[in-house]
Parts: C-alpha cells; sequence; structure tokens
C-alpha cells in the first residue's frame, strides 16, 4: 500500500481510469465482434454497414490511446479484406 498522499491519490485514480478504459475496451471488441457476426452471416451490404460503425468506434479509442493505432489499423484492415473476399 502506498504510504505518500500523493501516491495514494494515484492509486485511487487508477481504480477509476482502468474500469473506464475496461468498458471502453469492452465497446472495441463489441464492435469488432458485430462485424465478424456480419461478414459471418453472408450480407455484404449489411457487413460494410457494420464496418463503417466500427470504424469510428475503433479510431475513437485508438485516438485515446486504449489501443496502439497501429493495432488499430490492422483490424481495420483485416475486416475490410474480409468483406472484400464476400462472394
Amino acid at each position: 500500500m502506498a504510504n505518500i498522499a500523493s501516491a495514494r491519490k494515484r492509486a485511487r485514480q487508477n481504480v477509476v481510469l482502468n474500469a473506464h478504459n475496461g468498458s471502453l475496451r469492452s465497446t472495441l471488441r463489441t464492435a469488432i465482434k458485430a462485424v465478424r457476426k456480419a461478414i459471418a452471416g453472408g450480407n455484404k451490404s449489411s457487413a460494410q454497414q457494420q464496418l463503417q460503425a466500427s470504424t469510428k468506434v475503433i479510431d475513437r479509442i485508438a485516438d485515446k490511446k486504449i489501443m496502439h493505432k497501429n493495432t488499430a489499423s490492422r483490424h481495420k484492415s483485416r475486416l475490410s479484406a474480409a468483406i472484400k473476399a464476400m462472394p
């Protein structure tokens, strides 16, 4: 346990920040799963609409540095490639 007042405060802040970041990560995973589900469904136009919506979520979370920008770019690229490969 922290002994200095500023360290105790920082520990309290980290609990709140960790919960908030976890919530954002959960939103990110949900958005990615929604695109994968649309791809599995076989409806290309629905998958493209879902990708467009989740791209905004992915970019917003990458801007907040919850996820590295290159990781976000990789996710978007792979999802886009999966949609383009659909018949």
